[in-house]
């Protein structure tokens, strides 16, 4: 076979082979990583949604560790944590691709302004039936249920929202800012979680995250989008259904995109899930309680900046669906490393490498989607995108947090990272084939 130069996977622009690494190109100068920052940022309605996305994350994260620890101290079970877990994760493998086919109709913006006003009642409702002494198990678990449904809806709108934002030129750096902006909140919610807990209580994390969500829908009101960058009107007269399997079909016929989703489904339910137990391998494998918890969840959430960081200053889109498996791989082996050791100093350094190579592989996959993806399609897509990240960890934290009553919480990670590495072999065999087919196509016009 005919050498060929190695090209850039989704521009098309040779590489040259002096300086490329495979899977991993050299980063830019820091004069030109800055360059792709600015020009982000340059927006209005990127500002405007990144300021308020960033308070209302910090709050997200918080009410996630607290409520992870109101739950173990309630129960001390682990399919307890598995089922809170599921409820909130959920629900988007019902309502998702419903909630695709609506973002691809209506306007994202509208959407997501109703979204969050629910789910700031929820947190608030949250906040004051923990207060007032009445929470109680089951009542977490419809609380949480409601909020995923929530979440489910405004999941394909806020994820399609970006390309409104952002030029497609933009559009790598921009999900990688805002990648770093989730795991910086991932970092200080915990913190301050555990301070919340320990000092004021629970309820009060609960009534922070409520207040956070009222940031957010302020920012909200004050973005103003282009008609041109809406979505394009579709034929309403078809169903809803014939719209979720037009987008399921393409999808799963996509050489490209098909693999790489696929391996994204296996590192959610058998990998990332292991976030939702961390509660649980706080308490019982390492013999922390509050402050422990939320310095593992902190340690993901710093280990994930730093890959957040270096895909934002590479600012290309060059490799991007070798540089998600090869990431996956290594988020698979720093996981294996979690549920091996029994030292907490060890523990938090494999969170914090996990927390780099999860960033960084789901930041690829995801710009890998939004940029190779028909735009009449997006939001369908992106919320079968949504569905795995959100649902497949929960389904895997279920399965798992069962298993842990019979074999603790060690073996069941372990034998969701090997699963999870067969599966990972399997695509890394057929990359030659997803790399030509996410080559660069004709840029969409108005309203990608």
């Amino acid at each position: 076979m005919a050498h060929t130069p190695a090209r850039d996977e989704l521009c098309g622009t040779p590489l040259s082979r002096s300086n490329r690494i495979p899977g991993m190109l050299p980063s830019p100068s820091p004069m030109s990583s800055l360059t792709h920052i600015r020009a982000a940022f340059a927006h209005r309605n990127y500002r405007l949604y990144v300021s308020g996305n960033s308070v209302s994350l910090v709050g997200l994260w918080i009410q996630r560790i607290a409520l992870g620890w109101l739950v173990w101290e309630l129960t001390r079970s682990g399919a307890w944590l598995g089922a809170v877990a599921f409820a909130d994760l959920c629900p988007s493998l019902i309502v998702g691709p419903f909630a695709g086919v609506i973002a691809d109709r209506a306007n994202r913006l509208t959407i997501m302004r109703i979204a969050q006003t629910l789910s700031l009642l929820q947190a608030f409702a949250l906040g004051v039936l923990t207060a007032a002494g009445w929470i109680n198990i089951e009542l977490i678990f419809v609380l949480v249920l409601i909020n995923g449904i929530i979440v489910g809806f405004n999941q394909p709108a806020r994820l399609s929202l970006v390309s409104s934002l952002v030029p497609r030129a933009n559009l790598s750096t921009a999900v990688a800012i805002n990648s770093i902006v989730f795991n910086l909140a991932r970092f200080i919610g915990p913190a301050i979680a555990g301070l919340l807990i320990v000092t004021v209580g629970v309820a009060a994390a609960f009534l922070v995250n409520a207040l956070s969500y009222l940031v957010f829908l302020i920012a909200l009101a004050r973005i103003r989008l282009d008609p041109e960058t809406l979505p394009a009107r579709t034929d309403h007269r078809r169903s809803m259904i014939a719209d979720v399997v037009e987008g399921l079909r393409y999808l799963t016929g996509h050489p490209g995109l098909g693999p790489l989703l696929m391996m994204s489904t296996f590192g959610a339910v058998g990998v990332r899930c292991y976030v939702e137990l961390l509660p649980g391998f706080a308490a019982e494998v390492f013999g922390r309680g509050a402050g422990g918890l939320a310095a593992l969840g902190s340690a993901i959430g710093m280990g994930a900046v730093v890959g957040g960081l270096w895909l934002a200053q590479r600012g290309g889109m060059k490799d991007l669906a070798r540089v998600a498996l090869l990431n996956s791989l290594f988020m698979v082996l720093a996981v294996f490393g979690f549920a091996a050791v029994g030292a907490f100093w060890a523990g938090l350094l494999f969170a914090g490498v996990s927390g780099v190579f999860m960033a960084v592989s789901g930041v690829a996959t995801q710009t890998v989607v939004q940029l190779g993806v028909d735009p009449r399609l997006r939001g369908r897509v992106l919320s079968l995108y949504g569905i795995i990240v959100r649902a497949g960890p929960a389904a895997g934290a279920l399965i798992m947090g069962i298993a842990s009553e019979f074999a603790g919480l060690r073996i069941p990670l372990v034998v969701g990272a090997g699963v999870c590495l067969l599966a990972w072999g399997s695509v890394w065999r057929r990359r030659a084939d997803v790399e030509a087919a996410l080559q660069s196509r004709e840029a969409p016009g108005p309203g990608a």
